[in-house]
Formats: structure tokens, C-alpha cells, sequence
């Protein structure tokens, strides 16, 4: 299963725990907030001014997936 852009913050650390380390090196902190349970991970690169294809290719990297 790949990660996409529509997925929740909170939907892919509970099911991917390594991507942590993808979003705390791109500020993405609140991964335990209730914003990381609303947000998709589109919603979240914009608000850090993240390239959303960008972060998406960075998180199924490190769990193995091709988008």
C-alpha cells in the first residue's frame, strides 16, 4: 500500500511509524495533535510550505512503496 496525499497525518504514523522521522525533519511536529488527525498530508505541506508530490514520494521512500 502507498501513501497518498488525501491520507490523514495520524492515518499514516499509525500505520507507517518509521515516517515520523520524514515529518519531523520537515517540521511537521504535531503529528500527535488533533490537527494530524484532520489534516491530509496535502493540507499539512501546505501549511509548512512543503511541495505535498514531494513529501508524499519522501514518506513511501521510507516505508518501501511506490506511489
Amino acid at each position: 500500500m502507498a501513501i497518498t496525499k488525501d491520507m490523514t497525518v495520524d492515518e499514516v504514523v499509525q500505520r507507517f511509524p518509521e515516517t515520523v522521522q520524514v515529518f519531523s525533519r520537515h517540521g511537521v511536529a504535531c503529528v500527535g495533535c488533533s490537527a494530524a488527525q484532520e489534516d491530509s498530508i496535502a493540507q499539512s505541506a501546505a501549511v509548512h510550505g512543503l511541495d505535498p508530490q514531494q513529501l508524499v514520494a519522501e514518506l513511501n521512500a521510507v516505508i518501501g512503496a511506490r506511489a
